[in-house]
């Protein structure tokens, strides 16, 4: 299933799952239309809440018993043609009726830095301050998630090196802790795109002192979408093309193969630090970023860029890059970590 966080028309927050001729069915809503039919349950709503909730966190938290109601609840909606839920309410909507936001929030963010060697191999060429070893694992900030279409802005008075990074990210379907990479499998429940935008010359200050993330973490440096894609339809997270473009352009293309350290080992040795149901774990980004670059100044990203990610079997993250003006209507005031030279 393509799993989907959307808005309807009148912006409530819902969760659906998108059809091969790009429906979207409400998960919830299907569900307690197959408990009523299928399984003749007298409370069908109250159920659905429990199975299929109208938060992805939750759905995720629920792991393979939720999953697999929105499977049957999915599949019961497009063999019945049903439109219309229990009391009457849309339950199949067309893709260009919804908003798309973040198809999930998480608990925790596990960042993976440095792991495709082509990565690392371009910023030691490029005299990259504190070369980016494999691998890395450090957080990010869950608040500057933001989804599909949705607008990355361009805090000028803090950076004039704003880059992108496409990566490959894991949504996990079950915590747990100090588990092998042989028994990962058991805990991935999908995988997303995920673009790591970056301010370069906040990172090379940063990593003066070994660590960066405020980098990484400003508002709305945290595209993620468009959707879930669960794991049964990606047999071989390894074996997917990736693409990001800028305005149409090419700029990393490469290949999950390439990856230095694969994902159950990278799940296994992060479960220590704990896992919660609805994690995210990125995987590192390919060859291609704009600071790496012959000529990075004229790759860095600038308002009216739009950056498209691409990864096979999962679908285009989309977003556009905006001014700080256009998204509030003002200049930036001052901040404090433009006093302190960060």
């Amino acid at each position: 299933m393509r799993l989907i966080t959307f808005e309807d028309s009148v912006r409530r927050s819902r969760i659906g799952a998108v059809t091969s001729d790009e429906r979207v069915i409400d998960l919830n809503s299907a569900c307690a239309l197959y408990l009523r039919d299928v399984e003749n349950e007298t409370a069908f709503y109250r159920l659905a809440d429990a199975l299929v909730p109208t938060n992805m966190l939750a759905l995720f938290q629920g792991g393979d018993t939720s999953l697999e109601a929105a499977r049957k609840a999915f599949d019961y909606i497009q063999q019945s043609g049903a439109a219309s839920g229990p009391q009457g309410e849309t339950i199949t909507y067309s893709l260009n009726e919804v908003t798309l936001k973040a198809p999930i929030v998480p608990k925790k963010f596990f960042h993976t830095a440095g792991n495709f060697r082509e990565h690392h191999e371009e910023a030691t060429k490029a005299g990259f301050s504190h070369p980016v070893m494999p691998w890395i694992v450090f957080f990010q900030n869950v608040d500057a998630i933001i989804g599909h279409e949705e607008p990355v802005i361009y805090p000028e008075h803090l950076t004039r090196e704003l880059d992108y990074e496409l990566e490959l990210a894991v949504v996990l379907k079950s915590g747990g802790k100090h588990f092998t990479p042989e028994e990962a499998a058991g805990h991935i429940g999908g995988y997303v795109i995920f673009n790591d935008i970056t301010a370069r010359d906040i990172q090379r200050r940063e990593m003066k002192s070994g660590v960066f993330s405020f980098c990484k973490g400003i508002d709305t440096f945290c595209p993620l979408g468009p959707w879930i894609v669960t794991a049964d339809e990606i047999p071989d997270a390894h074996n997917l093309d990736m693409e990001l473009r800028v305005n149409g352009e090419s700029r990393q293309r490469s290949h999950s193969s390439k990856m230095s350290v694969k994902i159950p080992e990278i799940l296994s040795h992060y479960s220590p630090m704990g896992y919660s149901a609805g994690d995210v774990v990125s995987t590192g980004t390919v060859s291609g970023v704009a600071a790496f670059s012959g000529d990075p100044q004229a790759w860095y990203l600038k308002p009216g860029d739009v950056m498209e990610c691409e990864i096979e079997k999962i679908g285009v993250l989309r977003n556009p890059v905006i001014s700080w003006e256009e998204a509030y209507g003002e200049k930036p005031r001052k901040m404090a970590t433009q006093e302190a030279g960060i």
